[in-house]
């Protein structure tokens, strides 16, 4: 992030110039500054100025690229980019979505609906009956790999293109085809009975006939359905009544955003006030729903009643919905359907699933198509030499399908054979427990990682919340001495119970002087001209009550009484007990921090022990019950950063303003101090999440016409949400600094040490969360995912391109610093400065991003892949989390309080993210090792047979005709072979215990060495050695035994290959040496029963053996190294070089003399070879 760094600057030549400079100022005078924006040249060429406003970061781009474009682009993979934008335009066509629009819908009547809406029906399957086999074999054959196989098997129907045996091609590819329709059609069957059970769930729907049971997929629009308590909300709907007396409702949303807490939902009051479910009918009324949409935290609409006089209109806002993937928590609800199947907000935000492909196979399927070319070179210097005489397109095809061999379709057996044996590894691994491997295709991507982005909730964190701290101002008290805050409380309502007259409460209990309570009309003013904290210090004791009190009353918490048994099996609410034990009460709330804070009082002698959407109660340490009405509440917002409370006490009639909320948002709001700022610093760098408490006191007066202003504010159609903002501004002024509370979220187990050694093994960590900024930060923080000696720049919100433009520059300008952003801002920064914000973004040390919906969560994983090219994984415990798991090269799901959904939708599910540690380091690395080299030695198998191949048909007059035929094809590639080259799947080169030990040994995979054009020409180089020396050693060492040139040449390649294997194993396991010797047994085996095949018994045994392992010594001489160095890498390519020139100086003069020696020797005949 240097400042050299510049964000596409403006070209310089003198036109562009111009241009910028004159349009500079008509272009961003409505929204920019100009003159700040004439030194920050971030893409600003003419071609932005002369598109409209959407384009402005997309089209110089793409000019860019048509100016490319050319007969080289389209050889070189344009004519790819061209049919799939053929394809991509068709599906367009064909599948064409409907324009979404808002919508009016009529209670309990779906005959009524203006449009057709979608089917509420889940659908997770990729395939129908029609479309499972094309399907699946399109995904089979779009890789090169497979679809060369495909021809050359199909090319053996053709007598004159016949090779060998059918089943030598067909064999092979129809067992991959197989096994993978098999585990398709699992996966496919195991969706359709999830998808099955899910849309035959079964629910009561009203009519006017009274209740009928319907399964989810039938429900429509304007339906009004009854969901119980525990059952799953099968659609968007709006909420209209419930079975809990104070109209509200509580649902559980961790499937939806993550959070595992409970939200609280309010019926609309006109419904909810009918005196029985029946009227619902016997009403005419109707939702007017805005289009579906993306927002899961925002709703807009209305409620009409119009047979009422006058007409009864409610607005209705997110707190009144009830969406699809929810859970009810308490009571029994009925809701009028709004939006249903595709439209609902779950399924919008969703994703579908795709095919993932790991880097391993790309790289080799690029591998494969230089074989390829390599092979059809080969073949047409062999058709060349011949002289193109006779049919030389058919024998330049028969060549073609004689050196199949070097893109060896085991290959493909192997390695997916290989990918199931780490797989069970992974799930047996006893460190860490619990792991299981969904897709057993990418374990090798586990190893190749450069980002890893992670949920915060239930992931990083358990999202359990502590009460840490409680700082006065002047006293700070901690976990060691709440005994003491404690005994305060005690003493204070001791001193209430006994002097029960309102000045003695208002005195003692309450900590407050008399002027500031007893003169309510002029309590503000004077406030305000002469704050009455210097004038009267309030003793300790009073001011830690008022605290307390002020963090009882200012939440949104609920207490819950869940319903026993009695003995004769009924059950009654704990809510009809007024005695509020203890026992059963449970907290909810739509935050955690709040739940902690309320438990915190109930510890210290101050319990909230009822509350309704009017009123709720406390309980003192001496067991009397303190109520409040509740006259307004001020929920908290991601924009004002706070949360107010105004209750009136029953017993004194007094009227009090709460207020709670970041310190970057009380700071402007409370009486001067000089203590805060620095506390909430001190707090911070702990890790605490801080917390400003304040209060004023309203007279009845100052009430009155705040209320008035106030529902005057939310009656307004424009601009309602200003308006009610700047109404309720007009109270946080000069308000009374109470408290500053710390509370300690709980980290998931080895968080701290497991992001240390991730980061040290070269991986950047981005935390996306939906949560808010400050949360976030703080977690941040604790987790040591920011270091403590980090800078972190947290960017402002923006709103248009002038802001995002300004912001971006002042980002650009720090160095190494941490960067934390919310999902708006990040929109804006990406609909116009795309490729700028990946830029730097990627650039820091770590990234978090806050406030983000599922679907911004998956678009970050794309950018990342689209304009960084490295391979990510993301790891989450929430349905939230599916979209980015999904959409990620390696998805991890964490199997958590908020359920299985990610765990299920994930690769790989593990219990505990610290298990991540030892996937990445560990398994990562041995699969990608392993893979890596299981792939180039299957390769060198299959190019060291075609080396002989092409050696044997040079000396023989480039005649087409198959070295080995039938049976020795097939045991070559599998029962001589297979099992020591399987066995490398066991081979390791580092020791768990070391790779956890140096994490930094695991960048190096990620540059992708162990793989790459320069390691596999090694291997060609290699391959070209042996087959050559071989093959060459056959013909001219055992010239008196050359009819028995297959045998000879055949168990040379067979002893070689259990050579190369031996040579190459790092870490050997008892396995491996029975592959060895089992492999060796069973050729050896075969050279005393198949004497047909070889005729190894006319041969002498004394002269074979040393001429034999003379040509094996030859062959074996290339040095087998684990991990060279570059100078090595040189000095063995010119090793090999002058090897291969010296193998064919010495062969090419031998061709002529050897065909004829052939030509001339009785014993040799073609049928013999044959």
């Amino acid at each position: 992030m240097a400042d050299s760094i510049l964000l596409n600057p403006v070209r310089k030549n003198s036109k562009g110039t111009q241009y910028y400079n004159s349009a500079r100022h008509s272009r961003y005078s409505l929204e920019d500054e100009p003159s700040n924006l004439d030194e920050m040249p971030l893409m600003m060429s003419e071609e932005a100025f002369e598109n409209d406003e959407s384009d402005y970061q997309t089209l110089p781009r793409a000019r860019v690229n048509q100016r490319q474009r050319g007969l080289c682009w389209f050889l070189l993979g344009g004519w790819k980019v061209l049919c799939g934008s053929c394809c991509d335009c068709l599906a367009h066509i064909c599948r064409r979505k409907k324009e979404l629009k808002a919508r009016t819908v009529w209670l309990g009547c779906p005959e009524k609906c203006e449009e057709k809406y979608p089917k509420n029906a889940i659908k997770n399957q990729k395939y129908n009956i029609v479309t499972f086999v094309p399907g699946v074999l399109y995904q089979q054959f779009k890789f090169f790999l497979n679809l060369y196989f495909l021809v050359v098997a199909c090319s053996q129907f053709v007598p004159s293109l016949k090779i060998g045996y059918l089943y030598t091609y067909w064999a092979p590819l129809g067992f991959v085809l197989a096994v993978t329709m098999v585990r398709e059609a699992v996966d496919e069957v195991r969706r359709c009975q999830r998808d099955k059970e899910m849309n035959s769930q079964l629910y009561s729907k009203l009519t006017v006939r009274g209740k009928i049971q319907v399964k989810s997929s039938d429900i429509q629009v304007g339906d009004l359905i009854i969901v119980e308590k525990n059952q799953r909300i099968p659609a968007d709907m709006i909420f209209l009544r419930t079975s809990e007396k104070n109209g509200s409702c509580f649902i559980r949303t961790d499937q939806l955003d993550g959070e595992t807490d409970w939200k609280l939902k309010v019926g609309v009051g006109c419904t909810q006030r009918l005196p029985a479910v029946g009227d619902l009918f016997s009403i005419s009324a109707y939702v007017y729903a805005q289009k579906p949409q993306l927002d899961i935290h925002s709703f807009e609409g209305n409620f009409t009643r119009e047979d009422a006089d006058p007409q009864i209109h409610e607005s209705l806002s997110i707190e009144n919905t009830l969406w699809a993937s929810t859970v009810v928590a308490s009571g029994t609800v009925i809701g009028v359907v709004i939006y249903t199947g595709k439209e609902t907000r779950s399924v919008l935000n969703t994703s579908y699933p795709k095919n993932k492909v790991g880097l391993l196979d790309l790289e080799l399927n690029r591998l494969t198509k230089a074989l390829f070319l390599a092979q059809v070179v080969l073949a047409v210097v062999m058709i060349a030499l011949q002289g193109f005489v006779g049919p030389w397109f058919r024998n330049l095809f028969r060549f073609v399908v004689l050196f199949s061999y070097i893109i060896p379709i085991s290959l493909r057996v192997n390695l997916d054979m290989g990918k199931s044996a780490y797989g069970w590894m992974i799930m047996k691994d006893e460190n860490i427990p619990g792991t299981v491997v969904r897709t057993s295709t990418i374990p090798e991507e586990l190893g190749r990682l450069v980002y890893l982005l992670t949920d915060k909730t239930g992931t990083l964190t358990q999202n359990e919340m502590i009460f840490k701290r409680l700082h006065l101002g002047t006293v700070s008290y901690g976990t060691d001495t709440m005994d003491e805050i404690q005994s305060h409380i005690v003493r204070s309502y001791a001193q209430y119970g006994i002097n029960k007259s309102p000045e003695i409460k208002n005195t003692d209990c309450l900590g407050t002087s008399q002027p500031s309570t007893g003169s309510a009309g002029g309590a503000t003013p004077s406030r305000k001209t002469q704050p009455p904290g210097p004038k009267v210090r309030k003793s300790v004791s009073s001011r830690i009550h008022e605290a307390v009190k002020a963090i009882a009353l200012c939440h949104n918490v609920t207490p819950v009484y869940e319903s026993h048994a009695c003995v004769n099996g009924e059950t009654e609410s704990a809510e009809a007990d007024q005695d509020f034990s203890d026992d059963n009460r449970t907290y909810q709330a739509s935050s955690p921090d709040e739940v902690a804070l309320v438990r915190w009082t109930e510890s210290v002698g101050l319990t909230l022990v009822n509350r309704d959407l009017t009123s709720l109660q406390l309980k003192t340490p001496s067991g009397q019950i303190l109520s409040f009405y509740i006259l307004q509440i001020f929920p908290f917002t991601s924009e004002s950063k706070r949360m107010g409370i105004i209750v009136r006490e029953e017993s004194t009639g007094d009227i009090t303003f709460y207020m709670k909320g970041a310190d970057v948002a009380m700071a402007s709001i409370v009486q001067y101090n000089d203590w805060l700022e620095e506390e909430c610093g001190n707090m911070a760098r702990e890790g605490l999440r801080t917390l400003v408490v304040a209060k004023k006191s309203l007279s009845e007066e100052q009430y009155q016409d705040f209320e008035n202003r106030y529902n005057q504010a939310k009656l307004s159609i424009h601009d309602r949400g200003l308006k009610v903002a700047a109404v309720v501004e007009s109270l946080e002024r000069e308000m009374e600094l109470l408290c500053l509370t710390g509370v300690e979220d709980q980290l998931q187990a080895d968080v701290r040490p497991t992001l240390e050694l991730l980061r040290n093994a070269g991986i950047k960590i981005w935390m996306l969360t939906g949560d808010k900024l400050e949360t976030a930060t703080c977690i941040a923080k604790s987790s040591h995912l920011v270091s403590r000696n980090q800078d972190i720049h947290v960017f402002r919100p923006v709103s248009n391109r002038g802001e995002a433009h300004l912001e971006l520059n002042a980002f650009r300008r720090k160095h190494d610093c941490a960067l934390v952003i919310s999902g708006d801002s990040l929109e804006v920064c990406l609909r116009y400065y795309e490729h700028e914000f990946v830029e730097l973004a990627c650039q820091c040390p770590a990234v978090v991003c806050c406030r983000c919906s599922p679907t911004q969560k998956a678009h970050i994983v794309t950018l990342l892949q689209q304009h960084t090219a490295n391979r990510t994984c993301a790891i989450g415990d929430g349905g939230n989390d599916v979209s980015m798991i999904q959409a990620a090269d390696c998805g991890i799901g964490i199997e958590g309080k908020e359920g299985k959904q990610a765990s299920l939708a994930a690769d790989f599910s593990i219990t505990q993210f610290k298990h991540i540690g030892r996937l990445l380091m560990v398994h990562g690395r041995n699969s990608y090792k392993r893979s890596a080299a299981l792939g180039q030695f299957v390769m060198h198998r299959g190019m060291i047979i075609s080396t002989m191949q092409a050696v044997f048909s040079s000396v023989f007059f480039f005649a087409s005709v198959p070295l080995y035929q039938g049976f020795l094809m097939v045991g070559y590639a599998t029962i001589y072979t297979m099992f020591p080259v399987f066995s490398l799947v066991l081979d390791q080169d580092v020791k768990p215990e070391m790779a956890l030990l140096y994490p930094e040994l695991y960048k190096d995979l990620t540059k992708g060495r162990s793989l790459s054009f320069k390691t596999f020409l090694i291997w060609v180089l290699i391959s070209v050695y042996q087959g050559g020396i071989l093959m060459y050693g056959a013909l001219v060492l055992f010239e008196s035994e050359f009819v028995h040139v297959v045998a000879i040449s055949f168990t040379a390649l067979i002893v070689t290959e259990l050579l190369m294997v031996a040579l190459t194993i790092r870490t050997w396991h008892w396995l491996m040496v029975v592959a060895e010797f089992f492999s060796l047994g069973c050729y050896l085996a075969s050279l005393a029963f198949l004497n047909e095949y070889f005729g190894i018994g006319r041969v002498s045994f004394g002269a074979f053996l040393g001429r034999f392992a003379a040509c094996e010594f030859i062959s074996s001489l290339p040095p087998h190294h684990h991990e060279p160095s570059f100078l090595f890498h040189d000095i063995f390519f010119f090793f090999l070089s002058h090897c291969v020139h010296l193998i064919f100086a010495s062969v090419l003069p031998l061709i002529p003399l050897l065909s004829f020696h052939c030509c001339c020797c009785h014993k040799y005949t073609n049928a013999n070879m044959l």
